[in-house]
Order: C-alpha cells, then structure tokens, then sequence
C-alpha cells in the first residue's frame, strides 16, 4: 500500500502551493526538495560574507489571493514593505517616478489613460489564470466553461471589445510609439515587458506578456525579510497543512508500474510510493530525465523537445562597501536602466546571435537599503536582473560572462558614478549558470517561454495543458504549466484543485 496520497517532486512557490492544498483536504503528502532549504528561485543567499541578495527572482507582484488566503500565510510570518515605486534612471538624473498606474513626465496624462485601458483588458483576462485551460474536445462542457470566463471580455462594450481585439497579439512597441512621448517611460514598459522573455519589444505578440503583468499587480513587491521570508512562510505553512518536507532529497527517476506512475526513487537510493506523482519543476526534465521515453509514446516524448525554453536573463549580484548614489534616485525604489525602447530593442538583436549587448538594460534593487541585516553595517548589496543575455555565446560563457559583467558595470558606473570604486565582491550568473543553479531548462525563469503559441492550452503541451500528463498517475504543477512564471503560487494551485476535482488524491 502507497506511503502517500501524493508525492510532490520540488520545493519551490508552486510545488509548496500544491502540496500545501492538498494536504489540507485530508491528503498525504510528501514534498521532496533537491536543495538545502525549499524556495526555488524564491530563496536568499548570501553570495559573499555577510552580503545576502535574492537567489533569482528580487520580487514578487503578490501571491495568488488563493495562495495568500489559502495558507494562511500571514499567520506563519509573511508581510510585506510598501508596495515599491519604480524609478525609470536617466544618466543626467532626470529620473521618471512610476507608481500604481501614474507617472510625472510630460505623459502623464496619456499614461494614466494608457494604462487603465490596458488595466482593464487585464482585469478581464485575469480569471482565466485561476482555471485550468479547457480541453480541445468536442465532447463535455469544457467550452462552456470558456465561454463563462470570456463574457468577462464582452461585457467591456462594443468599442473596448474591438480595442482589445485590436491589442491582445499586437507588439509593445507599436503601442507606446503610438500613445507616448517620454523615452523613458517607453523604454521601461519596453523593459517590463519583456523580462524574463525571449522576446523584444518589436516581437509579435509581446503586448499580451504586459498585460499578463498587469494581471497580476501593477507594482512589485519585496518581502520583510527578502525573498527568503517567502518561500519559508509557505514552507511553515505547508507543514502546518500536515505536509511532510524532505530537503536535500533530490529525484533520480519517477517509478513505473504497469504503466502507471506510483512513486519515486531518490538520488540515494530509496523507493518512495504514492497514488500519484506531482511534478512542480521545469517539464522537459520531468519527461525526458525523470520518466525517459521508455514510459511515454514516442510522439509525445519527441515534442517535450521542442517545448522552447531559452532563456536571456541574466543575474547580477554586488557587494558595495558604500553607499551608492544614482544622481539622487530613492535607494529604496526599483531602478530601472532602459532610456527608450529603442535601447530595450539593442539589446535583444545581439542575444539572438550568441552575442552579448554594449548597454544592457537592468532592473535593480538594493534589498539593504529596506532592512538591516542584509548587508555588515555601512555597507550595501545590488541585485539587479539584467537583459538581454546570449543564450548560446558564440565566444564561450566564460568570455560573455566577463563582457556581460563589464558592459553592465559600465552602465551601472554611467548612473551611478563611483560605483565600481565601491565593489568589493561581484557575480554575474548567466542562463547557463541558472539552468545548472536552478534546474530551469535553457535559464527560462518560466520554465518554458511565456509565447501565445505556448500558454493556455497549448502549455507546455496539449497532452498535458490540465496538468495531469499523458503517464497515468503523474501530474504536472509548476510554472512550465498555465499560467506559467512569476512568483504567485497559482500553478501549483490549480494543479491541486484540478486534481481534487477529479478524486486523484
């Protein structure tokens, strides 16, 4: 008889999200963790002595209110700073302060009816992220379903429904050229756009990846106690559901019987059983090293192949023995480095050909600058995500590594003049680096491109787009399923749900 009603494979935001529900419908649940603590991309390290940054992912635009509510986490020591201001960095000090939807600047006006608009067509597209995607079937009421959710959409009026025919696979770029003057301001929606993608402004269909930004919140958030206080109020919290967690236990292969998954064997060695498997880390790892071809029809396996996952962010990690001074900008806000989406453009061609951008543009955060402790007394840490990285370097990641640290210190140094004198520990972890780090296949945060053509049902593949997989007994919940990345906890959720609704566990 199975130890577990369930075996979740990886400890991260959505893995513990997962477990966490359904162990609080009465289920077993045993959640094993490769690294030393669970958190994924949402953990804290301390990269050089006494200087702790955010592992990968610096905020969060809030957990999914399921999540939140769900698992009590304010209950299990989870709060959050004010919600930060963004501030868009000029070289001059002409900064541009953005918040809740209002900038200053001569667009302000414009902005504000720019991003309403768009707040509403996100508003109407954000239930779509709590449901699993429908079934391409003629069969059962999984259109029906749709169908409910998109009258959200039609009930926007006549003129809004055809503006957001208009806009939903339109580009960023023809967008802001359209309603915008302010560089920027372009530049930095240009930025938020496209983060953590493959893709760059003129790309088609990048709008929908700002308006999956806005459905989630509008500004970011950084937790009292950085990222790490996160991912370890879900871990408090998971276990208080009565979740067992097994840290440093990495998975060698999913077990296989008659055709059916019914547990796992871990790296040292043991055999752990379970009614099912779930499965909350990067798919193409699930099914081509965990499951192999062995277990799954051939057309299938071929295609976890073609699941594309390349990833172009890079992440910077300094320790300053001073504080920084950006011509005057608020150390406590986002810095944002993007002058026109022109800039954010320049960077994506040189990616696309193996080569690293002269001017990268970044996002950073000083976390010491919100709480001691983070940093020895006097000094300070940097975390900054920077774009675009190359993900196959035609000179070698050791060569783009050393020119992506210096074109980015450059930029740094541009906007913050007497920057470089005050470092003292530098680290620039390329996609390939977070690939190893993090086991995100190509560096992809996402664990799969967020594309049209690779979300909804269509995420990561059709055959597995509900989450439950081709291999009976063995689910899907990360972000490589809908609705994909960021820090929020809903994959993980609909997973669970998904599978209570159908008495799998």
């Amino acid at each position: 008889m199975p130890s577990f009603d369930a075996i979740l494979i990886g400890g991260g935001v959505n893995g513990l999200a997962c477990a966490a529900r359904l162990a609080g419908k009465g289920r077993r649940v045993l959640l094993l963790e490769a690294k030393a603590q669970p958190g994924g991309g949402a953990g804290t390290v301390e990269f050089a002595p006494g200087f702790h940054v955010p592992a990968l992912a610096q905020t969060t635009q809030g957990l999914d209110p399921r999540v939140m509510a769900g698992m009590g986490l304010e209950r299990h020591g989870l709060a959050f700073h004010p919600a930060l201001t963004t501030t868009a960095l000029s070289a001059t000090g002409d900064h541009l302060i953005v918040s809740g939807g209002r900038a200053g600047g001569p667009d302000a006006e414009a902005f504000a009816a720019l991003h309403r608009k768009l707040a509403d067509f996100a508003r109407v597209l954000a239930p779509f992220r709590g449901i699993a995607p429908p079934r391409l079937t003629n069969k059962g009421n999984e259109w029906g379903k749709l169908a409910r959710y998109g009258l959200g959409i039609r009930a926007l009026g006549q003129a809004e429904f055809r503006e957001f025919l208009r806009m939903i696979l339109i580009n960023v770029y023809d967008v802001v050229q359209d309603e915008l003057t302010d560089d920027r301001l372009k530049g930095l929606i240009a930025f938020d756009t496209t983060l953590g993608s493959w893709l760059g402004p003129r790309s088609p269909n990048s709008l929908i990846l700002y308006l999956n930004r806005l459905a989630v919140g509008a500004d970011p958030l950084l937790p009292k106690g950085g990222m790490g206080a996160l991912a370890a109020a879900m871990a408090r919290a998971a276990q208080a559901a009565g979740v067992e967690i097994r840290s440093a236990s990495p998975v060698a292969r999913v077990l296989v019987e008659g055709d059916r998954a019914t547990g796992v064997v871990t790296e040292a060695g043991e055999e752990l059983r379970a009614g099912l498997v779930v499965s909350a880390i990067n798919p193409r790892l699930t099914f081509q090293r965990l499951v192999g071809p062995r277990h799954l029809d051939a057309g299938f396996f071929t295609r976890t192949h073609h699941i594309r996952s390349r990833g172009a962010a890079a992440k910077l990690h300094l320790a300053l023995k001073g504080v920084p001074e950006f011509r005057g900008a608020d150390l406590r806000s986002r810095l944002v480095i993007a002058p026109s989406v022109e800039a954010v453009e320049a960077c994506f061609n040189p990616g696309k050909y193996g080569e690293v951008p002269k001017a990268p543009v970044l996002e950073a955060i000083l976390p010491s600058a919100h709480e001691p402790g983070l940093a020895p007394a006097g000094q300070h840490c940097l975390s900054a995500i920077v774009q675009f990285a190359p993900h196959s370097p035609k000179a070698g990641v050791e060569a783009a590594r050393a020119e992506m640290l210096e074109n980015t210190l450059a930029v740094l140094e541009a906007h913050a003049p007497g920057l470089r004198a005050l470092i003292t520990h530098a680290e620039m972890l390329m996609p390939q680096d977070i690939e190893a780090r993090f086991g995100m296949v190509g560096g992809n945060w996402h664990h799969g491109e967020l594309a049209v053509e690779q979300m909804l049902f269509n995420r990561p593949l059709r055959e597995a787009a509900q989450y439950a997989t081709p291999l009976p007994g063995l689910w899907l919940a990360g972000a490589g399923s809908h609705p994909g990345g960021g820090i929020n906890g809903a994959s993980g959720w609909n997973a669970a749900e998904r599978i209570l609704a159908e008495g799998r566990a």
